[in-house]
């Protein structure tokens, strides 16, 4: 038992963080936080915490939080997906592009669906020129939060005049 231990501890320490190289990998998803963060298990035996690229959804307490949440678990969680890792955030997390089985962009499908927005500073046109496009579509069709045409994206929602901060009841605002 101690050798299993052992041998274990020694894979561990010597497997190198599949997501600092920012090569392409796959991985299970074995958790979701919230609709643009999740967690991967890679090569059976690595955590991997990954923040989606380019995108925000809705936070905790706001209207469409719980749906972005749930459509993300239902396209990814317990599921083999690729992980395309762009960067890491001052959090740790490995901010990526998430391929669902099929091949399909996580990312495009949440904005698609009007359950995510673009951050205006995404820089990889790549990634971003089709993230623009499909939200611009979301909102002209009235798909998800732009069915609402108070819905903002979270950083605007933040210093809008007299209404930012949280909507959890019980807290005050920021």
């Amino acid at each position: 038992m101690r050798a299993i231990l052992t041998i274990i501890l020694c894979l561990v320490i010597t497997t190198p963080t599949l997501a600092a190289d920012h090569a392409q990998f796959t991985a299970s998803v074995i958790s979701v936080a919230d609709g643009v963060t999740l967690t991967v298990l890679a090569k059976g035996i690595q955590q991997i915490k990954i923040r989606l690229y380019g995108i925000d959804c809705p936070e905790r307490g706001r209207e469409f939080w719980s749906r972005a949440k749930q459509a993300t678990s239902d396209a990814v969680f317990g599921k083999l997906v690729t992980v395309l890792p762009v960067d890491t955030d001052s959090d740790g997390r490995t901010v990526a592009v998430i391929f669902m089985p099929g091949g399909k962009s996580l990312n495009e499908h949440l904005v698609r669906e009007g359950l995510a927005w673009i951050y205006q500073h995404c820089t990889q046109e790549n990634i971003c020129t089709p993230l623009r496009s499909l939200e611009k579509a979301a909102k002209v069709q009235k798909r998800g939060m732009w069915e609402d045409r108070k819905s903002v994206p979270e950083a605007e929602w933040m210093i809008l005049p007299g209404g930012g901060g949280p909507t959890i009841p019980g807290s005050a605002p920021r």
